[in-house]
């Protein structure tokens, strides 16, 4: 039985995701830096010190327990988190997962949380703009609304971190843990229903 929600759209092969994975973190990162330059923003501090580390692993674990948590409770999320991990984690290797979350936890955290939250004033407006653009550009597709929903309030959440600590090394750990555990989780929990073939 095909997902009529997949039936529309282009399935990517293992390297086609690698790739955009690449040269989406490369464009965010080109953006975060011209925008640090045309706004003239200091960017948060980045120090990655066993605080920060244990700090990030509080909010990541605190990120994939309520995931789990709304996966469970709404079946729209649940479809749209499947449709998700079906397009992107799917076709990907274990090793693979490993690049899911440095890059673009990297990236994104140095655009959304580095640059723009401290351009936009480092208070609870600039939280809540860049974490809205945050969440809509994890959209594929109108379907994916609740998908859109679950990475605003994660954005709100990594922004916060980064907010109240002054250090962007919470988020960016937290970022990198949060996708590769939940990809992880994901494959393992899908692997152990499909027959082999």
């Amino acid at each position: 039985m095909t997902d009529p929600n997949l039936s529309d759209m282009e399935l990517l092969t293992r390297e086609q995701i690698l790739a955009v994975i690449g040269v989406t973190s490369v464009i965010l990162l080109i953006i975060a830096k011209v925008l640090q330059k045309v706004w003239s923003v200091t960017l948060l501090g980045v120090q990655l010190t066993s605080n920060a580390l244990l700090g990030g692993l509080g909010v990541a674990v605190g990120i994939i327990i309520a995931s789990m948590i709304l996966y469970r409770l709404w079946p729209s999320y649940r479809q749209s988190a499947d449709i998700y991990f079906k397009l992107v984690i799917k076709p990907l290797i274990w090793p693979d997962l490993i690049w899911l979350g440095l890059l673009p936890g990297l990236s994104e955290e140095l655009l959304f949380r580095g640059v723009m939250l401290p351009a936009l004033g480092a208070n609870l407006p600039a939280l809540i703009i860049s974490s809205i653009i945050f969440g809509v550009l994890h959209s594929s597709g109108t379907q994916q609304w609740p998908y859109v929903v679950w990475a605003t309030v994660v954005g709100l959440a990594l922004g916060y971190s980064a907010l109240s600590t002054g250090n962007l090394a919470i988020p960016i750990v937290a970022h990198i843990i949060t996708n590769v555990v939940s990809s992880g989780l994901w494959k393992i929990g899908k692997s152990e229903r499909l027959p082999s073939n």
